[in-house]
């Protein structure tokens, strides 16, 4: 049984839901969005909660069911109070900022590197050093940061690149001689 498919989604005020057929589609302040669940699970909106349940025994049916559940409670959440991820830049003359719609990134190269932000995510540069990428597609958020993130991964010696905020990490020591 799964724990989490078995809880259902509460839908707060200001979110409605709408299932047709296998698709669910939400709506709240943020705008909509809609999710297509598979075969093995049945969507169900019953008084302010929607409800994920398997269509059999098998292990494709219980997979699909926390999973299904999941994309239901990221879209409730991502049109309510959206996602965020932030990003730090570390090293000497690395710097990002934002002209328009488009991400300035100085990493090092020998250019320049332009990123297009998509059009429902919103990127800010509180500091030159600091990147903090929002919206309500959690999947979006977290592809656009990985993106940037690749552009200059951190290295393991000198800790020098892109980092999401808080990550650690392991650092090798250098030649010997």
């Amino acid at each position: 049984m799964s724990r989490i498919g078995k809880r259902p989604v509460d839908l707060p005020s200001g979110v409605e839901a709408k299932v047709i057929g296998q698709m669910i589609e939400v709506k709240g302040p943020k705008g909509t969005q809609s999710f297509t669940a598979t075969d093995d699970v049945t969507l169900t909106v019953d008084d302010g909660k929607v409800v994920v349940e398997p269509r059999g025994k098998s292990k494709r049916a219980r997979q699909q069911w926390g999973m299904s559940r999941t994309m239901v409670q990221n879209m409730v959440t991502g049109l309510t109070t959206g996602f965020k991820k932030e990003l730090e830049i570390q090293g000497v003359g690395y710097r990002a900022q934002m002209q328009g719609n488009t991400l300035k990134l100085s990493l090092g190269y020998s250019h320049d590197v332009n990123f297009e932000v998509p059009s429902d995510i919103t990127v800010t540069c509180p500091k030159q050093t600091e990147i903090v990428i929002e919206g309500s597609d959690a999947q979006k958020v977290g592809e656009v940061a990985a993106k940037i993130r690749e552009w200059r991964a951190p290295e393991p010696y000198k800790g020098k690149g892109i980092r999401y905020k808080g990550e650690f990490i392991f650092r090798k020591e250098g030649k010997k001689k």
